[in-house]
């Protein structure tokens, strides 16, 4: 039985991915890059491919304004698999010189649009995929954007919540009021659902994307828990505690009761106008909330689920546990981004081995 998409968060947004990956393809690319994209389907994500047209329309474009036997083109409709094969590693390396700021295509106004070195590394990411394809296809005569290093990327520091700003942040949702008249009529309207939804993020430290893409059915009462979507469309089943459990429980009573809902709606998490919760809505919500608590700290959904695996790393040090429920496939990730709670645990050990014990009785003189 065919499936109907419009019910499916995740279905409807590879859709819709795949319909803006195809008009890019089919406007802005050369003929020949349709081929990369039909040959990497099977083993990548629609917005994995459609990142890859991002970049590499901004690629082709650098092409016919940088390299010159390009220059000539009006189109990079006119660039050619031969164009390609001829550049350098030095024209990559120029590629990523100029990914420092550039206008990018397609673009009416002159805005200077700038990369960081994660920007430039994934773009070169996208172009050494790109590469790949071809030489491997002995469509091109050498794989030159492999010899280019990829720029090198600092850490940033990760901005998490502490235990004190959790509690100011629950307390601001359940019992807070903003300055403005209009925002405490909001919040009169939305604060069941803004509470369960944040409690959520704090207490299982899902994915925005995973948040939005919530239905009712995926969560079990009974069991305290529920199946989230993860990347690659895996289904896995989480579990969360009383405390997320007592404020997902009365969301879902007044959801249940609000006669404006439509009947087929089956969204979790759903807007004033009784839609699935868009990304952007729920990043000002909690942008909204966190601004009161910690205006000094830049909290995002990511850093609320930041925040949770802070916590789980601290309370139980295994590393590999913190992995598989953030849903990381590799756990280097997740070392790189708690590296810095090591020290913390380790401090702590220092304190559980006692030298002199309490009890003096076996002393001998």
């Amino acid at each position: 039985m065919a499936k109907n998409i419009s019910k499916d968060y995740f279905s409807e947004r590879n859709y819709n991915n795949v319909q803006k990956l195809n008009k890019i393809i089919f406007e802005d690319l050369p003929e020949f890059a349709g081929e990369f994209f039909i040959g990497v389907e099977n083993r990548t994500t629609p917005l994995t491919r459609l990142n890859y047209a991002y970049d590499l329309r901004i690629f082709f474009d650098f092409m016919i304004k940088e390299i010159p036997s390009c220059m000539q083109y009006t189109s990079v409709k006119q660039i050619t698999l031969a164009d390609v094969d001829k550049l350098t590693t030095r024209d990559i390396e120029n590629y990523l010189n100029y990914l420092t700021y550039y206008i990018p295509p397609k673009r009416d106004d002159d805005d200077i649009y700038k990369n960081s070195e994660r920007g430039k590394a994934r773009k070169l990411s996208s172009v050494r995929a790109f590469f790949k394809y071809f030489f491997k296809k002995n469509r091109i005569s050498s794989n030159v954007a492999a010899n280019v290093d990829t720029p090198k990327i600092h850490d940033k520091e990760i901005i998490r919540l502490e235990n004190n700003e959790v509690s100011d942040l629950l307390d601001m949702v359940e019992n807070g009021s903003f300055a403005s008249k209009r925002q405490n009529l909001f919040k009169e309207k939305t604060q069941l659902r803004d509470y369960a939804m944040i409690a959520l993020f704090l207490g299982t430290g899902i994915r925005i994307s995973e948040c939005v893409g919530l239905n009712v059915d995926d969560i079990d009462l009974k069991n305290n828990s529920f199946v989230v979507t993860r990347k690659g469309g895996n289904r896995v089943v989480l579990y969360f505690s009383d405390e997320v459990a007592e404020p997902l429980c009365a969301y879902l009573e007044s959801r249940c009761m609000d006669d404006k809902i439509p009947p087929g709606e089956r969204a979790l998490f759903l807007s004033l106008q009784k839609k699935r919760i868009t990304v952007r809505a729920v990043e000002n919500i909690i942008k909204k909330y966190a601004l009161q608590v910690t205006p000094l700290k830049k909290i995002t959904p990511h850093k609320l689920r930041s925040t949770f695996g802070t916590e789980l790393y601290r309370a139980t040090g295994d590393i590999y546990m913190v992995a598989n429920v953030l849903g990381h496939k590799d756990v280097n990730t997740t070392r790189k981004h708690y590296a810095a709670i090591s020290e913390d645990i380790r401090r702590d050990a220092s304190t559980k081995v006692k030298l002199h014990k309490d009890d003096d009785s076996g002393k001998q003189n």
